[in-house]
């Protein structure tokens, strides 16, 4: 963290940089390109990040997460409940969530999990969580379950890989896991999932998690990695039930 005077000498070298001199044509004229302006607050002026500065990161920041140019569209505005009570409550919920993450994010109880009906808009949510966390400049990976455990059995013998691999997961800031325990499940990808979800429990790193599986389910699977999840998501769980609920039905 740059204290103001350090903030003030940087946006000085900046402006006096040649490079910066001789431009006439700025993309932002608020800055002139440095990322930085000057702000009046309490009679006092202080340098702080241009807007255009924060743009720029938070686009970095999109493409860095792995969420597709599909899902990035998604948001709570264009999730559209149709008045069913279980939505408008997982809704609800969802927006609670990202609007108080901040608040809890290192806490125990910093995760959120979606389960059960198949079709019922848990990834949406789940991503839309991601949008508005990202829009506030916090930084988001997203994990789709089933692409990346089978990636992480075809090189289960590069130590290189997987390790980088590994620890892009269990290390994120915040890690979206879409579609948990899709389809047939092996030992192997139980031995991944207790790895990533174990460092990310004793560590107190949230995690957003998407399952058609309910609570039982997860237990059956693996009672390790369901403690940890439902320690970290106490509070935040969302369960949709009712079998004709089918968000893509009707979206």
């Amino acid at each position: 963290m740059f204290l103001v005077e350090d903030l003030s000498k940087r946006y000085e070298q900046m402006l006096n940089n040649p490079m910066n001199s001789s431009k006439t044509n700025y993309q932002c004229l608020k800055c002139n390109d440095t990322g930085w302006v000057d702000v009046m607050e309490n009679g006092h002026l202080r340098v702080t990040r241009c807007s255009c500065f924060i743009a720029k990161e938070n686009k970095r920041i999109m493409e860095q997460s792995g969420i597709s140019l599909e899902f990035q569209t998604k948001n709570f505005e264009n999730f559209d409940t149709k008045n069913n009570p279980q939505l408008v409550t997982a809704k609800n919920k969802a927006i609670v969530y990202s609007e108080n993450f901040l608040k809890f994010e290192h806490t125990r109880y910093n995760s959120i999990l979606l389960c059960g009906q198949v079709g019922a808009g848990k990834t949406h949510l789940g991503v839309s969580i991601c949008n508005r966390l990202i829009s506030q400049n916090i930084r988001v990976v997203y994990m789709a379950y089933r692409n990346i455990i089978t990636r992480f059995k075809q090189k289960i013998m590069d130590d290189v890989y997987y390790d980088r691999e590994l620890n892009r997961y269990a290390a994120a800031r915040v890690l979206y896991i879409d579609d948990l325990f899709k389809g047939k499940i092996t030992e192997s990808d139980i031995n991944i999932m207790y790895e990533i979800i174990n460092y990310r429990y004793i560590n107190r790193l949230p995690v957003i998690i998407s399952t058609e599986l309910f609570l039982k389910d997860l237990d059956e699977c693996d009672e390790a990695i369901s403690s940890r999840i439902m320690e970290m998501c106490k509070g935040n769980v969302i369960s949709l039930k009712e079998k004709e609920l089918n968000y893509r039905l009707y979206s």
